[in-house]
């Protein structure tokens, strides 16, 4: 097992850009109209005379520098007017790496300080393995980190987090905020239909649905909607067949698939759900789906894997065909990353974030199973472990994102 050491001296936490926004009372923004940019604007076209890269076209030279890790900014302003402005303008820096179809994968951890529950975002660059911060989430109220659910569309760079509870009324919210990768800036949605906590939420063709939770009065809903983020309008859909909150829920061959999951000791099977978006109705989901549903899933090569918190924390994947799961090949979960977990993924990797924030990236391979004429395919996974800073010591993670910049 392969571990990538980072200690607070050796990885500070970078600020992705300063935060373009004032929280009001009632949870809206007032965006800061500023001539910065204009006036930058102008100072660059004065400079156009000035090569980026002496020796080089601005189009390669642009194609260089945009390639350069977040983290070496500040020193690389300082080469000239040029690069100073290029470098620390964010917004126009992850605009232009949009344009060019360049696109490295970050990992977004929304976390709670463990003794005062105030919430965070902390983001790791998974190709250099740096941390930064963006700007603070617009929420008012003391809030119940778990309530919230969030939800990505990776190629946009946008980050969606749904509802919420404040904890002090144990109040569900039906709050929406987008958080904009290229613009480094959340601006505040139309609300859901339903105020909501703990419920599930994915993303299917671009849009996000929700479904299920808990009401203002904390029992089980069982209405479900989904938001188009281009007109960001919410509209229902139907109602799952029975009231649950969620939780855990993932988007398997194009099905949203809510389990409201195990609960210690086991007295009772857990129940789960399945909605098909082109037909628009809900059915019970596999039984052999639902009982051995007993962690944290994430979609890696088109199956369903579970970071399962009772077997030794080992990787299963699901079998369709057989309506079971498989433990595969390779090593638990390192020992290092403590419960609570927040799961994602992103191509072949897995990423497992733990308490202190303490991130296990998984590797996972797919190998055709030898004797067999059918296409069945077996998997394996190995891990390495990323050592957070020490500053973040005191954080516990509630979710996860991974986005494209």
């Amino acid at each position: 097992m392969q571990r990538v050491r980072m200690s607070s001296e050796q990885a500070p936490v970078h600020k992705l850009g300063d935060s373009q926004m004032k929280l009001s009372p009632k949870f809206k923004l007032a965006m800061i109209q500023s001539s910065l940019l204009s006036r930058s604007s102008e100072i660059e076209l004065s400079l156009q005379d000035e090569p980026l890269i002496p020796g080089l076209p601005d189009d390669v030279a642009l194609n260089c520098l945009l390639r350069l890790p977040v983290q070496s900014h500040a020193a690389c302003r300082t080469v000239c007017k040029r690069w100073h402005l290029l470098l620390g303008n964010k917004e126009q820096f992850f605009t232009h790496r949009k344009e060019l179809g360049l696109k490295d994968p970050w990992l977004f951890v929304f976390a709670f300080h463990k003794c005062t529950g105030k919430i965070q975002w902390r983001v790791l660059d998974l190709t250099h393995f740096s941390w930064h911060t963006i700007p603070a989430m617009p929420c008012k109220d003391k809030v119940c980190p778990r309530g919230f659910r969030c939800a990505s569309i990776r190629l946009d760079g946008t980050l969606f987090v749904c509802g919420g509870m404040v904890s002090d009324v144990d109040c569900p919210l039906d709050l929406v905020l987008k958080y904009e990768m290229h613009k480094n800036r959340w601006t505040v949605m139309n609300q859901m239909i339903a105020a909501r906590s703990f419920f599930a939420s994915e993303v299917i063709d671009g849009r996000i649905y929700v479904a299920g939770g808990k009401s203002a009065d904390l029992f089980e809903l069982n209405s479900a909607e989904v938001l188009d983020p281009v007109n960001g309008n919410w509209n229902r859909i139907s109602s799952m067949g029975t009231n649950m909150a969620s939780y855990d829920a993932a988007v398997l061959d194009g099905k949203l698939l809510v389990t409201e999951g195990w609960l210690w000791p086991f007295f009772v099977s857990p129940r789960g759900q399945a909605y098909d978006p082109r037909t628009d109705r809900w059915e019970n989901m596999a039984l052999g789906l639902r009982e051995g549903w007993t962690g944290s899933s994430v979609v890696v090569y088109g199956s369903l894997f579970v970071v399962s918190e009772l077997e030794r924390m080992k990787l299963k994947v699901y079998d369709v065909d057989t309506d079971s799961w498989e433990t595969i090949e390779g090593p638990p979960l390192p020992e290092q990353i403590c419960k609570p977990f927040a799961v994602n993924a992103c191509d072949c990797k897995i990423y497992v974030v733990g308490r202190n924030l303490r991130v296990a990236v998984g590797h996972i391979y797919k190998l055709k199973q030898k004797g067999t004429c059918e296409q069945k395919w077996s998997f394996s996974v190995t891990w390495h472990v990323v050592d957070p800073p020490n500053s973040f010591s005191d954080l516990t993670p509630s979710s996860s994102q991974v986005l494209f910049a």
